[in-house]
């Protein structure tokens, strides 16, 4: 069925070709327009060349374009996905992560949650707003698939200005079950049955059960899984939390430490670093080819609206509408989704066990202040937002990590004021 799908962002070898893969492998959506989109011309027409040499190659029934008009390349658009960055990523990055550590605040990432988490957010949220207030414009009916990070921050800043429009934030986080539970359980995948949520990154597995009799599957995963994880990388605070609260955390320390106050006492710190260097040094030595699969979810789901073939989703970041109960209705969190020709469908989370529930809620004014920060442009309102933050132990430390950040990234952050 003929589509018009347009990425932002294809300029990047691992987003634009991984996607392109996927796209190329979709049987039901062969015959559509896939429109290339970034500010980059030079790194555009690469992605662009390898695409049209790929499909000729193997007689792809797609029209690939490609554009530095955002305009252009959302006109009559049907689906957009948007995968950017802001500046040199990981040159900022370091500054998200190392300037509060100076001022004594001690965080473990810098990326997602904490005070890097709220400059990341800071700059990348304005470029994402401009990019949906066009497709509000020029394809309000479109539907939009988020990858860009902080998930949570940006869609919920986003589905506040934009109530209306039909955006999801998509992360492969959950394909980490994926890879444990068949050697926890010792039984396929196929046969296992989830249930998980939360926050992106911060996401919690909470139900698990045998597929053809649904036995509850969590006593063998409370008794098998501390063997399984033990000397595995980057699973300190993993371990405590499923110690301490009883159900496993969908991610690793990097990514969950961010949003725990007292993670920088058990985190695995070795392994976050050997993880950051890691993959630092593959992103800048790593060479992309366009026929390697993303493993990203997006092309399944846009072929279950496309054909009205239902499609399971384990995770979906949606603006909640009770889907969790213990969080409000007014921030973005992760759920499970069916898609069918009707759209995305999430699916209502189970009462949450009241510590889990705790950790969430401890994001809840973090979140909040840091979509009105950018929706207003107050600073004020961004000092609040590290104020709430359980990882910051200190207001002068909060007032001297901001006054620097700014400073540095004036470029990106003079909205502020």
């Amino acid at each position: 069925m003929s589509k018009r799908i347009v990425l932002i962002g294809a300029g990047s070898a691992q987003f634009g070709l991984g996607t392109l893969t996927d796209l190329f492998q979709s049987e039901p959506l062969r015959g559509s327009t896939i429109v290339l989109h970034d500010i980059n011309p030079q790194a555009l027409e690469r992605v662009l060349k390898m695409g049209r040499e790929y499909a000729q190659a193997h007689n792809l029934p797609y029209t690939l374009e490609a554009t530095t008009s955002r305009a252009e390349a959302l006109q009559g658009a049907d689906f957009c996905i948007i995968s950017i960055e802001v500046g040199n990523r990981f040159l900022l990055w370091e500054q998200d992560w190392f300037i509060p550590l100076q001022y004594g605040i001690r965080q473990v990432y810098g990326e997602n949650g904490g005070p890097g988490g709220l400059f990341h957010s800071l700059r990348i949220i304005p470029p994402i707003l401009e990019i949906c207030g066009d497709v509000m414009r020029l394809c309000p009916e479109a539907y939009v698939f988020n990858f860009s990070n902080p998930m949570s921050r940006i869609c919920t800043t986003v589905k506040r200005k934009y109530p209306e429009l039909r955006l999801t934030g998509l992360c492969h986080e959950i394909a980490s079950m994926e890879r444990h539970l068949p050697y926890i359980l010792d039984r396929p995948f196929e046969e296992i049955q989830i249930v998980a949520g939360g926050l992106n990154h911060f996401s919690f597995l909470l139900e698990a059960r045998e597929r053809a009799t649904a036995k509850d599957l969590y006593p063998e995963i409370r008794a098998k899984a501390p063997a399984y994880f033990e000397g595995k990388p980057e699973r300190g605070l993993f371990r405590m939390l499923f110690e301490r609260f009883g159900y496993l955390p969908i991610t690793t320390d990097s990514h969950t430490g961010e949003y725990v106050q007292w993670a920088w006492d058990v985190v695995d710190h070795k392994g976050i670093l050997d993880f950051y260097a890691w993959y630092k040094r593959y992103c800048a030595e790593k060479v992309f080819t366009i026929g390697e699969p993303s493993h990203e979810r997006v092309v399944p789901m846009i072929e279950a609206i496309v054909t009205g073939k239902p499609s399971e989703e384990l995770a979906v970041n949606v603006m909640n509408a009770g889907y969790i109960a213990e969080l409000p209705n007014d921030i973005v969190v992760e759920v499970p989704a069916t898609v069918d020709g009707k759209g995305i469908h999430p699916h209502k989370l189970p009462p949450l066990p009241k510590g889990i529930a705790g950790l969430l809620r401890n994001q809840v004014a973090v979140h909040d202040l840091t979509a009105e920060a950018v929706l207003t442009g107050s600073k004020e309102a961004a000092l609040q937002a590290l104020l709430v933050d359980p990882v910051v132990h200190s207001a002068r430390a909060a007032e001297q990590t901001l006054e620097t950040i700014l400073e540095r990234q004036a470029e990106y952050l003079g909205y502020l004021h």
